[in-house]
């Protein structure tokens, strides 16, 4: 567990998200906030825990499938285990990162045949569902002039168009240069890629997956905008909610905390609802994930702490 003492630049993000949370309290009404949380269903944070255990299984299968693909064999409990880890450091810790990063470590601890094998099967494993979130806001973003017109402004679906046209822009360069440009480390990945996500049925095992944790994201947030009393449209799925996901990925928060709920304070009017109702989803969303993790992640923690402090003796 060495490392946990943050530098500089995390203590700025912590500050970071504390302020922006506070500005947006202020911005969208803190009676309005306190007005949404006041009739929290019990049901529904039993639901939205029960998920995010869910989330945490299905992902740690999904890293032990691409584990194995890669030649590194782990235990099922292991895989789960180190995942709840990495979850909860992941939220509590600024980048995003961090908990991943232990995961490889510690996986390299548990194994043999040094690090390159573990490092290899997280990214590759994360990189797993980034493509199926991706490829869900992008489908949302497709569709979304098309069935919600009514509630949308003017210039959205033309700037969608723009975003969407500029990406395959990048796309194509991206594949036209990249051949002749790629250096030879990255282009030695391909046997991993071709192990992990394509030979021998691997695609529709990492989809199958991916696609069912994305989900279980997407129903989470649902749980929580209806816990708050925003009943939110189908649409939702594959629109508001992918986006205020994909803010989480921007390195400068901790746990997606501030990011996310700008989003949502901002995207929740779009579908006919306040700022202070898409705020308070986002905040209840975070709960889940952070609550849901933190019993087996501090465990863990203290439990790493005491074998390191008692290491020795």
């Amino acid at each position: 567990m060495e490392g946990l003492i943050l530098p500089a630049p995390g203590i700025l993000t912590i500050a970071f998200c504390f302020a922006l949370v506070a500005g947006l309290i202020l911005a969208v009404d803190p009676a309005k906030i306190v007005a949404a949380f006041a009739n929290v269903p019990p049901g529904h944070i039993l639901a939205g825990l029960l998920i995010v255990q869910l989330q945490v299984i299905l992902s740690a299968v999904r890293w032990r499938f691409t584990a194995q693909r890669l030649g590194h064999d782990m235990p099922l409990g292991l895989a789960v285990r180190e995942y709840y880890l990495g979850s909860f450091l992941n939220q509590i810790l600024p980048g995003g990162m961090a908990g991943d990063a232990v995961r490889a470590y510690r996986a390299t601890e548990e194994g043999e045949g040094g690090w390159k094998r573990p490092a290899a099967a997280v990214v590759l494993e994360r990189l797993s569902g980034q493509i199926a979130f991706f490829a869900l806001t992008g489908i949302g973003l497709v569709v979304w002039p098309f069935v919600a017109r009514d509630h949308l402004p003017k210039e959205f679906a033309s700037l969608v168009w723009i975003c969407l046209s500029l990406a395959l822009v990048v796309a194509g360069l991206a594949v036209g240069f990249g051949k002749a440009r790629l250096p030879a480390r990255l282009r030695g990945l391909k046997p991993d890629l071709m192990a992990a996500f394509w030979q021998d049925r691997a695609f529709a095992v990492q989809t199958s997956l991916s696609v069912t944790i994305v989900a279980s994201y997407v129903a989470t947030f649902f749980i929580a905008a209806s816990a708050v009393g925003t009943p939110l449209p189908a649409i939702a799925a594959v629109t508001v909610i992918p986006l205020c996901l994909l803010t989480m990925l921007i390195p400068v928060s901790v746990g997606g905390w501030g990011t996310r709920e700008a989003a949502a304070a901002s995207l929740w009017p779009l579908l006919g609802f306040t700022s202070a109702q898409g705020f308070s989803a986002s905040v209840l969303y975070g709960l889940f994930s952070v609550i849901g993790v933190a019993p087996v992640g501090i465990a863990l923690v203290l439990k790493g702490l005491w074998a390191r402090k008692h290491k020795g003796r």
